[in-house]
């Protein structure tokens, strides 16, 4: 690839071109990128030039930073994402690291500047292999192929951006560059420009809103409170349209005007320095203590009094915990954001969306369109979209859902097919987008360069319905798998072998050659039709004939999740004593065997997990749901407990009313651990009946606990209700 092009501009310094593009981005209110790749010399010496006039407010990421800059370093990119600046320099010579990318381009007010340093592009599209080559290569081929950016390398203009059109409703006045901002009457007076493209004709100058799109979020927020209870509130958006503002605004409204206290949660507090920085801005001393951040699990721990609780970020909260949140505070309004700088909760949106249905059918969705830092149709966020493929997006429904299963084909795909095919890559990207909960710029990197991975796509009619990533794990020499057994060395990237050597004591596990299934997904439009079992099915045939001796995967359980995986042939050998921080569930390993060697490690596997499970569930598994109890006890009859005659009696006893629960639970908790291993298991109850049997006999949860859950007053009338159930089961 040339570091020229075919629309190079000649004659045009590049502190011209800047001056230019400039003028242009005051005039319109958007932002612009600046492309400086080249030797070290070059790209220095350009970039001094080109800041020597100043450049108002400025992040640096990466080395050489001069003194009067903000340099923004890993560790505190979390506490940049609400700050702003006029300008960013991103260093991208020694590396260039997604996440941080995406995040920080955010943080660029309107009329601002991102320069990205490169290498020349030959030099860039030729790093050793540890540096991501395809994932660059796509970089620098739509970086080249860009209309709208401006290009100096080698110290040469190599392009100019075309002409962006002005903001809906024209250019801004004259005289609000530089320095401009949005309105706020309390800084700017009544005044102050609206944003471009969006008059704040319906709410007048004196709202602090600084957009329709938020004053008609702060109005449904507020509604929450003042209308009927149970009628929750989602505010969704892409990053930077104002959600959390518009949630500090609706809180001190209602603090102000109606004397209401307002809760705030969130996956962490830097995450509401927004929210909570536009309500004090609103509020005095004294009434700011009626807005608390309390964290989620203490929400549920030990319930707060409050007449609105705020979910800012709600992605990035487990979805367990949002849906405990949900059921137990009846007045309760989410934000969560699309497609985010950081990362996309399209995802979560689409599951959070039917726990919504489920619980209320009176919720309510408000999309605000309209940014707040930059004018509508800002061409560096189409071009931050576009690199870090934020909006990809899976085949459309209707596509997929006319399909004949017939024509499904599945196959193993080179990923340089992926590189040369763009929009089949933004198909199978947005289908793992949809099927994860949150997916971050940095999966794209590791979906096109991650080692020892293979990529397995299912299509109906050439679109993609279901895809799977594979990693090939273990096959360690045996000093190697004694020491990670031992625990002595944690190879990355090997979470099968390590978690059964580890975990389960299975010093053989490295030593074989397992077949892990990182991520599989369907398409929302053809699930049910078992194309997922079909794909799982091809991958089990590929890697047997590689050699492989297992096949497993790990996963954030559920009970539909672990019956999909048994009806595909692989069975449960753990679950993990603790939630996963991301997920909020316990993450379970399933395993099948592939040959001889590989079915003697997964019997020994299934054998120690049926041993240790119904003890474990009184132990490190007391929270664990009880369907996923059923789920994973269910079809195990080498799981059966040695129940006497006298135990037996005992259990008939306790039915009738002739034993206490203390004196019958040794004979209890055998005979329901083989009621639940049985194949008709606890059938014929409903889940809260299912529930109190399970916490009380096998996880051993105190009474009040079981009472809350069951919808029982208390110990009596839980101690009379587990009676009925056990005199129901034995009869």
């Amino acid at each position: 690839m040339s570091q020229s092009c075919t629309g190079s501009t000649t004659g045009i310094s590049p502190r011209a071109a800047l001056q230019a593009l400039n003028g242009r981005l005051r005039l319109t209110h958007h932002r612009g990128l600046v492309w400086i790749s080249g030797d070290q010399a070059a790209v220095k010496r350009t970039l001094s030039d080109l800041l020597a006039g100043g450049a108002g407010t400025t992040f640096w990421v990466g080395d050489d930073a001069p003194d009067e800059v903000t340099v923004v370093e890993g560790r505190g990119l979390s506490g940049r994402l609400g700050a702003e600046c006029d300008a960013l320099v991103f260093d991208a010579r020694n590396g260039f690291e997604p996440d941080a990318f995406g995040a920080l381009s955010g943080t660029l007010r309107g009329g601002g500047v991102l320069y990205l340093l490169t290498p020349s592009v030959d030099l860039w599209l030729n790093q050793p292999a540890g540096s991501s080559p395809r994932y660059l290569q796509r970089l620098a081929t739509l970086l080249v192929d860009a209309v709208d950016i401006l290009w100096i390398g080698d110290g040469i203009v190599q392009r100019i951006p075309v002409a962006s059109p002005c903001p809906p409703g024209g250019p801004l006045p004259q005289g609000t560059f530089p320095g401009y901002r949005p309105p706020l009457v309390s800084r700017h007076g009544r005044d102050s420009p609206c944003p471009p493209g969006d008059p704040l004709s319906r709410h007048g100058r004196d709202s602090p809103c600084l957009t329709n799109d938020q004053e008609d979020a702060v109005t449904a927020v507020m509604h929450v409170v003042t209308g009927h209870r149970r009628r929750p509130v989602v505010l969704q958006s892409d990053r930077g349209r104002g959600k959390s503002a518009a949630f500090g605004i609706a809180a001190a409204r209602l603090i102000a005007e109606r004397g209401k206290r307002v809760l705030v949660t969130a996956a962490r507090r830097s995450a509401v320095e927004a929210l909570f920085r536009r309500a004090t801005s609103l509020l005095s001393s004294e009434q700011v203590t009626a807005l608390r951040f309390v964290a989620p699990d203490a929400l549920l721990q030990q319930p707060q009094d409050a007449d609105l609780l705020l979910v800012d970020e709600a992605a990035a909260i487990p979805a367990p915990l949002l849906e405990q949140l949900l059921r137990r505070y009846s007045r309760i309004a989410f934000a969560t954001t699309v497609h985010g700088y950081e990362g996309t909760g399209r995802g979560f949106a689409l599951r959070f969306n039917r726990v919504l249905d489920r619980l209320s059918n009176s919720w309510k969705r408000v999309d605000l369109q309209t940014p707040i830092r930059w004018a509508p149709g800002d061409p560096l966020e189409a071009l931050v979209f576009r690199l870090l493929m934020l909006d990809a997006g899976a085949a459309a429904d209707e596509v997929l859902g006319n399909a004949e299963s017939g024509t499904a084909h599945i196959e193993r795909i080179d990923r340089d097919e992926l590189l040369h095919d763009e929009s089949l890559l933004r198909e199978l990207f947005g289908l793992l987008v949809l099927a994860h909960y949150k997916t971050r710029p940095s999966d794209l990197c590791q979906l096109l360069d991650a080692p020892n991975l293979s990529v397995y796509l299912l299509r109906l009619d050439g679109h993609v319905a279901a895809a799977a990533l594979v990693a090939d794990e273990g096959g360690f020499d045996r000093e190697q798998a004694e020491a990670i057994t031992a625990g002595i060395r944690r190879p990355l990237g090997h979470l099968l072998p390590e978690t059964l050597a580890i975990h389960l004591g299975l010093a053989e596990a490295p030593r074989q050659r397992a077949a892990r299934i990182m991520r599989i997904a369907v398409h929302p439009a053809v699930q049910g039709r078992g194309l997922g079992s079909q794909l799982v099915t091809y991958i089990a045939v590929a890697a047997r004939r590689e050699g492989f001796d297992y096949m497993g995967a790990s996963f954030g359980a559920n009970d539909q999740l672990l019956r999909f995986w048994k009806g595909a042939g692989l069975w449960p050998v753990r679950v993990s004593e603790r939630r996963s921080a991301s997920s909020g569930y316990h993450s379970v390993v399933v395993m099948q065997a592939l040959n001889k060697q590989g079915g003697a490690l997964f019997s020994n596997a299934r054998q120690r997990f049926i041993r240790h499970l119904p003890h474990q569930l009184s132990d490190s598994l007391r929270e664990l749901d009880t369907p996923l109890v059923l789920a994973l006890m269910r079809d195990t009859p080498d799981g059966s407990q040695r129940l006497t005659a006298n135990d037996l009696e005992d259990v008939r006893r306790f039915a009738c009313e002739r034993r206490f629960l203390e004196s019958a639970i040794g004979a209890l908790w055998p005979w329901l651990c083989n009621r639940l291993v049985s194949p008709q298991s606890l059938d014929g109850l409903d889940a809260a009946d299912a529930e109190l049997l399970v916490a009380r006999i096998l996880q051993k949860q105190d009474w009040s606990t079981c009472a809350h859950r069951a919808g029982l007053t208390g110990h009596d009338q839980a101690l009379m209700k587990l009676r009925e159930l056990v005199r129901q089961l034995m009869d």
